[in-house]
């Protein structure tokens, strides 16, 4: 997985360094630099394992904090190149004001719209679609689950098989792809095939159908020889700054993903980053781990409620089962130098030998790379400069910001 400088072209290794100048690693960096996260690794070994198995089953998630800097983006691409070189789609999904993580909807909508797999171009869903074959036997499992699953989806599967309505399979694979499709369209299709009446098709709450279409979205990757679906999840510290409300659905959201409540999609392994004080000033100074339940659960509704419990099993897994990222130490940084010297040589030529002494092993990676490019950078253009690099931290907030729940495509309706 790990490459070295030397199988990188020229322009791979100013990618690299561009993107580690603006501290967003690429493909090209990552690929480069490696990963020492041994322990989250480990864990998603495990989780790839769980996915390779013959029956599709939930899989627990992985939640990983880690401070600003530390590396979880780094890790998050290392993951990503990983699992699609092993022959899974994967799906790298931001937590953001267009994808905020309380919107169900929203979330599988960017997975699907993020997913990469091996030697697949343009839309995963388009693509797998191109690829299947419905008589063969690795598609079997997913006919059968269709034709128990909820008749809106097991109904276009019957129909994506069988019609030859270019249309109609162009508003299907739109559908599996996360838009709308009317009940009426999908009952007249049932109709032209000589089909009528075999399935139940009626409009799903979109909160309901989200984790369906997750679900069929694994299953029909598996149809194809995809060895399972990989969803990572990265800055999901956004939560800290919805309202009380929409922190609830987040954790409860959180949860399901984490595979840790029932609802879960199977067939998915997730991984969560999520930064490692997030416990202390949200659950903690804000509250929540009381506030929350206790709003919901005073609504005296079922979906309250229920709600509630989910939401607290979210935050006890913050609170609990974060795999922390380990800060750099002397062997990390010795190696990660002699990596990015290498590249830098190759992109500019001989990099001027830096001081490199360690006064504190408390900075996070991302400050020694970025500050080693920089000097490097200096000195290629200045090379009797005196060197002395200040290094600030960023704090992170968590203040309320409610325009961040703008747009939310939550509702009740198909």
């Amino acid at each position: 997985m790990t490459a070295t400088a030397e199988t990188l072209d020229r322009v791979s290794v100013l990618r690299a360094l561009e993107a580690l100048r603006n501290g967003v690693p690429n493909g090209d960096a990552v690929r480069a630099l490696g990963c020492a996260q041994a322990q989250v690794l480990g864990r998603f070994e495990e989780q790839l394992e769980e996915l390779d198995s013959a029956s599709l089953t939930v899989v627990r998630g992985a939640l990983v904090s880690g401070d600003f800097g530390a590396g979880k983006s780094h890790l998050l691409e290392y993951l990503e190149h990983l699992a699609i070189s092993r022959g899974y789609v994967c799906s790298r999904v931001v937590i953001s004001k267009e994808t905020p993580l309380h919107d169900p909807s929203k979330v599988v909508q960017a997975a699907l719209r993020e997913a990469r797999f091996p030697g697949g171009r343009g839309s995963v869903i388009h693509e797998l679609a191109s690829r299947i074959n419905y008589r063969s036997r690795q598609a079997s499992p997913l006919v059968d689950w269709a034709m128990s699953a909820p008749g809106l989806i097991g109904a276009t599967v019957h129909l994506h098989e069988r019609s030859h309505e270019h249309e109609l399979i162009a508003r299907i694979l739109d559908f599996w792809s996360g838009e709308k499709i009317s009940v009426a369209e999908v009952r007249a299709g049932l109709k032209s095939v000589g089909s009528r009446g075999a399935y139940d098709v009626k409009a799903i709450r979109i909160r309901d159908l989200a984790p369906l279409r997750m679900e069929f979205a694994a299953r029909f990757a598996r149809a194809v020889g995809m060895r399972g679906w990989v969803l990572l999840i990265d800055e999901a510290e956004l939560v800290g700054r919805y309202t009380l409300q929409q922190r609830a659905k987040s954790y409860a959201e959180l949860a399901r993903w984490l595979g840790i409540v029932e609802g879960a999609v199977p067939g998915v392994a997730s991984v969560v980053t999520i930064t490692d004080d997030f416990d202390i000033k949200v659950l903690q100074e804000k509250d929540d781990l009381v506030l929350v339940p206790e709003r919901l659960k005073a609504k005296g509704t079922e979906d309250a409620v229920l709600l509630a419990s989910r939401a607290e099993i979210g935050m006890r897994a913050i609170e609990r089962d974060k795999v922390p990222l380990m800060l750099p130490n002397e062997a990390t940084l010795k190696d990660t130098y002699s990596r990015l010297e290498d590249v830098y040589t190759r992109a500019y030529g001989a990099a001027p030998q830096l001081d490199t002494t360690v006064t504190t092993m408390r900075r996070p990676i991302r400050s020694y790379i970025r500050r080693w490019i920089n000097e490097w950078d200096l000195l290629r253009y200045r090379p009797d400069a005196h060197l002395d690099t200040e290094v600030g931290e960023l704090e992170q907030r968590y203040d309320e910001e409610p325009e961040l729940e703008q747009g939310s495509a939550e509702s009740d309706g198909e």
